[in-house]
């Protein structure tokens, strides 16, 4: 399949919209179509479309039951798609548009392609304006897993993209690099109660402070490692995900520890270090990649999938031992990023 790229920067000038709407009709037409959001890139179908859906699963090599998202161009548009309730209109005005999926029981309109065969469906409303520009577009719900093959790490720019999925899908729109840098906050929305099964940008102390202490829960996924057969409510929760072809170890325990070993790791030339910044003058070296200041976990989650691509490109590497980023804020998202990326395999000192 011969994949067309298309250069789009916020989708306002007339040479972009044209390129949108080529987009647009691809996807009504049952193709696929890459796109930047403000988290990752997406890789796009029709969600009505049972087809467009296994072909989003070919495409990717994505087991069949792990729920796509349906992104949506519009916050009126989710009643159309999925049965909604006072919480659920609170959040989204809270948060919409923006990097927050809620899980919500579907309507018949939806597939159970789509869904992973679950009687509920992931919406999210993205503020990339070309994402938006483009789901308008085309009319239709777009549903849209992160736009790279299986269990690698997501795509922050189009050039990943390229990487993972030239010659298996329809288009790629080649926009800027992810503003945010990892998925959106995925949420199980009760009548009273949230629970986050994937951290993000939206993150559970904004959560809480919106809806109060006690109807903010994580699920403990987030934080651990899943054994054992279970159906997954969320994207991103059953599968190994985010991880480079290197084997990922993490690194916890008193900083001065963790560094010392990291120095002995430094000559190794199968070693890959991903550390902070203020780690590089003790740590410096042709396989060393820092992913932002250790209080910054903003920078981290920007820079954490273009590092982790990065070690990909250096064959030599055998482990990536990486730095464990405080468990707060956007940091929880990057942890969990981390330690999906390691299968939890964690280095205590």
């Amino acid at each position: 399949m011969e994949t067309v790229i298309l250069r789009v920067t916020d989708g306002s000038s007339d040479e972009e919209q044209r390129a949108l709407q080529k987009a647009a009709d691809c996807i009504r037409g049952s193709g696929l179509v890459a796109f930047p959001t403000e988290t990752v890139y997406g890789l796009g179908g029709n969600a009505f479309d049972a087809e467009a859906a296994k072909k989003i699963y070919a495409a990717k090599g994505r087991p069949s039951d792990n729920p796509l998202i349906v992104h949506i161009a519009e916050p009126e548009e989710m009643d159309r798609y999925c049965y909604t309730n006072p919480l659920s209109a609170r959040l989204a005005e809270a948060f919409w548009p923006g990097p927050m999926t809620m899980i919500l029981p579907k309507r018949d309109c939806i597939p159970g392609s789509v869904t992973g065969g679950l009687d509920t469906v992931a919406i999210r409303l993205p503020s990339d304006p070309v994402a938006n520009r483009l789901i308008r577009m085309a009319g239709v719900p777009v549903a849209a897993p992160s736009a790279n093959r299986s269990g690698r790490p997501s795509p922050t720019t189009a050039e990943h993209v390229v990487e993972d999925l030239q010659g298996r899908i329809d288009m790629i729109l080649a926009g800027n690099p992810c503003r945010i840098g990892v998925e959106s906050s995925v949420i199980a929305v009760e009548q009273d109660h949230v629970t986050v099964l994937r951290p993000g940008a939206v993150t559970c102390e904004a959560l809480r402070q919106l809806l109060g202490e006690d109807r903010v829960s994580v699920d403990r996924i987030v934080t651990e490692k899943v054994t054992g057969a279970f159906k997954p409510r969320s994207p991103g929760m059953k599968y190994r995900h985010y991880a480079p072809k290197a084997p990922v170890l993490l690194l916890e325990g008193e900083e001065n520890t963790v560094v010392s070993y990291l120095k002995k790791k430094l000559p190794d030339p199968e070693a890959g270090l991903l550390v902070y910044d203020e780690d590089l003058d003790e740590l410096a070296g042709e396989r060393t990649l820092s992913f932002g200041k250790r209080l910054d976990p903003d920078a981290q989650a920007h820079r954490l999938f273009f590092c982790l691509r990065k070690f990909d490109s250096m064959e030599e590497v055998r482990t990536i031992y990486a730095r464990t980023p405080r468990r707060e804020g956007i940091g929880l998202a990057v942890y969990n990023r981390l330690a999906k990326a390691a299968g939890f395999h964690i280095l205590k000192f």
